[in-house]
């Protein structure tokens, strides 16, 4: 049921979508395999029921269900979750752990068990903003306690606490897709730009079919990023765009670019005519804002920053 193949070495991290019959984009997750016969599938909080429902549904109908005894437990409960991340978070980490946490030693998408005091934490290295940095994961019951020591260690480097819209806006900066408005089952991971979460060679996989039949024939919408031309202004989201003097999309997700220094917005568009640079207006409360299509990721376009 995974479109992407986990089948990667333990202390692997991969991001896969699952997909309908029809190739939507049911959820998308990140999967760490902590050892040989043992996955760990990470969601959002706000999706993890929806998700280990499907979870759940379609595991009998999968090769893995006719091959091994597949148990699913959630372990929601269990364990508490920090992310730590920004340019200074392997400096937080070196200082609460003796663990060697460089980048040879544990790289992006990579996985390892480290101890902070006597805390056992699980750190995963895999980042929604764009920096570097980790989930780190330890026991629900010592949550409290390794909150102190993270925060404490952070405030010594200047590290803040940010929420949901802080991250909001450093994901758009870098294009990452937020489920639930960039991606959902009306669309495919070829239109959303996420075709490096499927293998098409892994084998079967639940809407392997459409996709080969949609890749055959081609999609003729595709997500695009946008900025706002004035660097004034901004939108919310679901606001229609206008090309050539028709609606040809929406705006499925928006916020304010704080490293760029404009409004950006992501929205699906025609695949003809909307290459980076073209000329697009948001109609936002009855007023078109001129805004330009530009490449995925603004920020960062090399991913230095993020697997440095």
């Amino acid at each position: 049921i995974a479109a992407n193949d986990v089948a990667r070495p333990v202390g692997s991290v991969t991001y896969t979508a699952m997909l309908t019959r029809s190739g939507g984009v049911r959820c998308d997750l990140t999967i760490v395999r902590s050892d040989e016969n043992h996955f760990i599938v990470m969601t959002g909080g706000s999706t993890g029921a929806y998700d280990l429902a499907w979870i759940k549904a379609n595991l009998s109908l999968s090769h893995a269900r006719q091959r091994f005894d597949v148990q699913v437990k959630d372990v929601t409960e269990d364990l508490c979750c920090i992310g730590l991340w920004g340019p200074r978070s392997r400096e937080i980490l070196s200082a609460i752990t003796a663990e060697d946490v460089s980048n040879s030693a544990l790289p992006y998408l990579s996985v390892r068990n480290v101890r902070v005091d006597d805390i056992s934490v699980l750190a995963v290295r895999i980042s929604y903003v764009g920096e570097t940095g980790w989930e780190l994961y330890c026991p629900s019951e010592h949550g409290f306690r390794f909150w102190d020591i993270v925060w404490s260690a952070g405030r010594e480097v200047g590290a803040v606490v940010a929420g949901t819209t802080a991250q909001d806006t450093l994901r758009l900066e870098k294009g990452y897709r937020l489920w639930g408005a960039d991606i959902h089952t009306e669309y495919n991971p070829i239109q959303a730009g996420l075709g490096f979460a499927v293998d098409m060679d892994k084998g079967d996989f639940m809407g392997r079919e459409a996709l080969v039949k949609i890749m055959s024939e081609g999609v003729q919408h595709h997500l695009r990023c946008m900025t706002l031309d004035d660097p004034s202004r901004v939108v919310t989201g679901k606001e229609p765009i206008w090309m050539e003097g028709e609606v040809r999309g929406y705006v499925t997700s928006a916020g304010y670019g704080h490293s760029i220094g404009r409004g950006i917005a992501l929205g699906y568009l025609p695949a003809t005519g909307s290459g980076p640079g073209s000329e697009v207006e948001i109609e936002y409360f009855g007023e078109k804002l001129p805004a330009t299509i530009q490449a995925i990721p603004l920020f960062d376009p090399t991913n230095s920053r993020l697997r440095g």
